[in-house]
């Protein structure tokens, strides 16, 4: 039995370090507070137990005694406890009184460092905290004491007079004192001061002001405000990202959305996932593959239900495969294939149906067809198949049905605080118009082909992109040209 004292980082989940994200893969309780990013949540276990002990201004979930109390509990009840923290555990994160909790309780623990806002905050707002020709040291203070103490042990005539570069904590409600303290210590009134709200975050807001004009400048909590001549220096990178503060939903099924939201998240959005349909598994079995001429794939989805529940379950490999030719629509399920060590023989320059109809030849040994495909789907393949002389038979190899998304990236969506909505395919469009109803005329509708555009303007809303080509790649180039001419 260990309690893991972890620091979460400051906002974004990808500076959560290896070990942090080790531990949270393996725990059985997750104690976490409302600085680390949920996103990290979802690295746990499905079956962890989760309690939120957040601490907000006129909002406490837990006294930090009763979450004192909550680790030594669950330290004596299961094996692997994670605290996650925002920061580091041991900058202003009261690490320090939850490890002698557990010290007097005799439990185990191990503390796994994190990024402290104090570095993370400027760093994402393009200021380095030292600098070989502007600052050679940086000192961290609170700039809200514990008023329980009785007094305070922050001498800021000293830190004024200690030059170097300053970072604050905690300080936004404070800054009009703080400011008039440090310029009464000696410090240029024309100092330059940069607050950075919500940093590495995809709201992060930067304010640059000067220690004179700081009481008036709209500093807000929770900020890391950089005090010193750095804080002129602007290497602005995070928020000059080409879809920066741009929320965008994403409907696509929980399976499917890692890779479209982590791009997406790389440009600058803020990604509110609402899985409108789900995948499941339809019972199939793999007829004699010997009697077909061509293997039609019309997804990513059909690939990987085929070989996964199909072949696998039954002791065959891609060899099972031989004489027959595969046709693919779509990169994506090209590349779902090649993933299997598979290459296809047919793939449409346009990926839809119609598209792999014209480029289809004709007949030339059993004439037989066998498509891989969801149990519902447009009956233009076979049907056209058909018509061209082929024998065709459709295997159902999945479904898809209506999704779960949580409760409050549905109250998101339907307040109308998001900017994009993207659609990659018309159950998408279906699902999300019976979730939601309406979309605001403000908000940019990206679809990833025509059939989804029908499927959406159908539904009576406006599409104010459309992919191209017709693939995840195309959708985030529609988002890209949509925002920049927005």
């Amino acid at each position: 039995m260990t309690v893991y004292l972890v620091g979460a980082g400051p906002g974004d989940p990808g500076l959560i370090t290896v070990r942090g994200a080790e531990l949270l893969a393996t725990a059985d309780c997750v104690v976490y507070d409302r600085l680390a990013n949920p996103a990290l949540l979802d690295l746990a276990p499905p079956d962890a137990v989760r309690i939120s002990v957040g601490k907000a201004p006129g909002a406490v979930e837990m006294t930090q005694d009763q979450i004192n109390a909550t680790l030594v509990e669950w330290g004596r009840r299961v094996g692997s406890v994670v605290r996650l923290k925002g920061g580091d555990p041991f900058v202003f994160g009261r690490g320090g009184e939850e490890a002698e909790a557990l010290i007097d309780a005799g439990i185990p623990f191990e503390i796994v460092p994190g990024i402290t806002s104090a570095i993370a905050a400027a760093a994402y707002a393009g200021i380095p905290v030292t600098h070989r020709t502007v600052s050679t040291h940086v000192t961290i203070v609170t700039g809200h004491e514990d008023p329980a103490k009785g007094r305070t042990d922050v001498d800021w005539g000293a830190l004024a007079a200690a030059g170097g570069t300053l970072v604050i904590l905690m300080g936004a409600r404070g800054i009009p004192e703080i400011a008039a303290r440090l310029m009464e210590g000696g410090r240029d009134p024309s100092t330059p001061v940069t607050a950075v709200r919500n940093g590495t975050r995809s709201d992060q807001h930067t304010v640059r002001t000067t220690l004179a004009e700081a009481a008036t400048a709209n500093i807000s909590a929770p900020s890391a405000i950089v005090v010193g001549d750095v804080a002129a220096l602007d290497f602005s990178w995070f928020e000059r990202r080409p879809l920066f503060g741009t929320r965008i939903v994403v409907t696509r099924a929980r399976e499917q959305v890692s890779g479209l939201r982590q791009r997406l998240v790389d440009l600058g959005a803020e990604v509110i996932e609402l899985p409108t349909i789900s995948i499941e598994p339809a019972p199939f079995d793999v007829p004699p593959l010997d009697a077909y001429e061509w293997l039609v794939f019309t997804s990513a989805n059909g690939v990987d239900a085929f070989f996964d529940r199909g072949l696998a379950p039954k002791g065959l490999d891609a060899r099972a495969l031989a004489g027959l030719r595969i046709a693919v629509i779509g990169t994506g399920t090209e590349a779902a294939l090649a993933a299997r060590g598979i290459v296809a023989d047919l793939v449409p320059e346009r990926f839809v149906a119609e598209a792999l109809l014209e480029a289809f030849p004709p007949p030339s040994r059993t004439g037989r067809v066998l498509i891989a495909r969801a149990e519902q789907a447009r009956d233009v393949l076979p049907e056209g198949l058909v018509d061209r002389g082929f024998e065709v038979d459709v295997l159902a190899v999945y479904r898809t049905v209506i999704g779960a998304p949580d409760a409050a990236a549905l109250d998101a969506v339907r307040g109308g605080a998001v900017d994009v909505v993207t659609f990659t395919s018309s159950s998408t469009v279906t699902n999300f118009h019976d979730l939601v109803g309406a979309i605001p005329p403000e908000v940019t509708v990206v679809s990833i082909g025509p059939i989804t555009s029908r499927s959406a303007e159908g539904l009576g809303y406006t599409v104010t992109a459309e992919a191209d080509p017709h693939t995840i790649d195309g959708v985030i180039e529609a988002i890209l040209a949509s925002r920049a001419g927005s």
